[in-house]
């Protein structure tokens, strides 16, 4: 059994592992009132005091659009935060799993990304990222595993992407999402229980990089169609009729995004045994169980 130490417990993410890291070991679960990253001089201090042998950090700052007039608190929570997390990680004899993005590349390639593709982010967000997988790499480069996901939704959190469409798709008839982005639509437990199963191997699993996102590649827009299917095969009225494909120079945003955000996972799937789940089976899943919460609500 291992001490655990996991930071951003009120996350989309961190919400989800605890229950499942509770099966591994003692876990201290801190949210951003009990450790904030973007203040390094306390993040020693808490690690020395709980003395982890594995901290997983599933805390950033996320506000990608917010990021860019916001770079100096993105780059101390990003970036300089997991280099303080892993130089206090090495003190411990702790090893850090950290999470970082998609983001990291600038999308103009039309193949998945490799681990070590070089990665020349877009946005600031994507920069401070960087910034923090540099900065772990140098402060633990042998116990240190950094795993890079993508589109990640799941019935935690109020800002994923299918939440927003399954609210929108109930009070509008016509819906513009935006079709000359891809990536792999990404299910929360299950890239919950690929952390889980990293952390299970232990030594087992070598130091380094690694990708994981739910097998197969969609647009937004096809995202989103997937996503009104599925709803209204379980049986959730839709006022929505009509979605159109947009480019992304009709949907302008501050922040840059990478057009093509397919990771090459085969590094995991190699490590872990198996392919993760095709994106629209853990899609199916997700909205099956948030659908019931939400008629759950409805109901009280």
């Amino acid at each position: 059994m291992s001490r655990i130490l996991l930071l951003g417990k009120g996350g989309q993410l961190g919400a989800t592992l605890l229950p499942h890291l509770q099966t591994l070991g003692t876990v201290t679960a801190l949210g951003r009132d009990q450790l904030e990253l973007s203040q390094s001089d306390q993040i020693a201090a808490v690690v020395a005091d709980y003395q982890p042998e594995v901290i997983i950090n599933a805390a950033a700052y996320t506000a990608v659009d917010r990021a860019e007039t916001e770079a100096e608190l993105a780059q101390r929570v990003n970036g300089d935060g997991p280099g303080k997390l892993a130089a206090s990680a090495a003190a411990q004899g702790a090893r850090l799993l950290h999470i970082s993005t998609d983001y990291v590349f600038n999308g103009h390639q039309g193949q998945p990304w490799q681990e070590g593709d070089d990665t020349q982010p877009l946005s600031v967000y994507g920069r401070t990222k960087l910034a923090g997988e540099q900065a772990v790499r140098a402060a633990l480069p042998e116990a240190h595993w950094i795993l890079r996901t993508a589109w990640v939704y799941g019935t935690q959190g109020q800002g994923n992407f299918v939440k927003t469409m399954v609210r929108l798709g109930q009070t509008r008839k016509t819906l513009r999402v935006v079709q000359d982005q891809v990536g792999s639509p990404t299910w929360v437990e299950d890239l919950a229980a690929a952390v889980v199963a990293l952390v299970r191997l232990g030594d087992r699993a070598p130091a380094g990089t690694y990708h994981y996102t739910n097998s197969g590649v969609a647009s937004w827009y096809d995202f989103a169609i997937a996503i009104f299917e599925e709803a209204r095969a379980l049986g959730l009225p839709l006022a929505v009729q009509t979605v159109q494909p947009i480019p992304t120079c009709d949907y302008p945003t501050p922040a840059h995004r990478p057009a093509y955000s397919v990771l090459d996972c085969q590094k995991i799937t190699a490590l872990l045994g198996h392919p993760a789940p095709h994106w629209r089976e853990s899609l199916r899943i997700m909205l099956k169980d948030y659908l019931q919460t939400l008629a759950k609500e409805v109901g009280q």
